[in-house]
């Protein structure tokens, strides 16, 4: 058997100019994420990342904490839910059918919560079969990406190997979805919850795979209740 240890990234930058890159917090999450695995006695035989900069910079951060780790693979492949894109193409439609969606839109950037309503409405809409719409990226095409990546990193792993992969919370998503075998329409049930650096392990073989953990921050609890930190956040 092998593990694979996905990751999410560590804080980024919501309501900045860029999003995408970590902020403060977002860069000790994964400073201190690297310094567990390194006392656990943790040892990577291949890292992947998607080429998104939270993506990277939480990776090469973990990595850094670590003897002997592997150059960090990246792979477009594992990049996160095109958000942006379907808010561009989706939001005006979702708003034309339901008023209160409209509302949710007039506080996106003052209300974090609204924020995630409206990326969970447009995200199950996305990979419902009424969804029609052109000019994006489908849910069929993102998620067979997603899962090819998976299958390259699994195929390449040799036993009693630990891998790691560092990524996004709607790519988590997907990966423990196909894992578990579930439909499209239950995907996001594991989107919303996934904390920043979060470590999702899976194990498996050439014959099957096992969701051990999901989603586990102990390593953030403890350590921040050793420094009197707050370390643990969805955003």
């Amino acid at each position: 058997m092998a593990d694979l240890l996905i990751i999410r990234h560590g804080q980024a930058s919501f309501g900045a100019d860029n999003y995408d890159q970590l902020s403060t917090l977002g860069q000790r999450q994964a400073d201190l994420t690297g310094e567990f695995l390194s006392q656990s006695g943790v040892h990577f035989s291949a890292a992947f990342s998607g080429d998104l900069s939270r993506q990277r910079e939480t990776g090469e951060r973990i990595l850094a904490q670590l003897e002997d780790a592997p150059s960090l693979v990246i792979d477009p492949r594992l990049n996160e839910v095109q958000t942006d894109e379907q808010m561009a193409v989706m939001t005006p439609l979702l708003c034309e059918q339901d008023p209160r969606f409209a509302t949710l839109m007039a506080d996106m950037n003052k209300d974090s919560k609204s924020f995630q309503k409206i990326i969970e409405t447009v995200f199950n809409y996305w990979v419902s079969p009424n969804c029609q719409v052109a000019g994006i990226q489908s849910w069929q095409d993102y998620s067979a990406g997603v899962v090819s990546a998976f299958e390259a990193a699994r195929a390449s792993a040799e036993s009693g190997s630990t891998s790691a992969i560092f990524t996004s919370g709607g790519t988590i998503a997907t990966l423990v979805g196909h894992v578990l075998g579930l439909s499209a329409d239950r995907v996001y049930e594991f989107y919303e919850p996934v904390f920043n650096c979060s470590i999702t392990r899976l194990i498996f073989n050439s014959r099957k795979c096992s969701l051990s953990t999901f989603n586990d921050v102990s390593h953030l609890q403890l350590m921040g209740a050793q420094r009197g930190e707050r370390l643990v956040t969805y955003r």
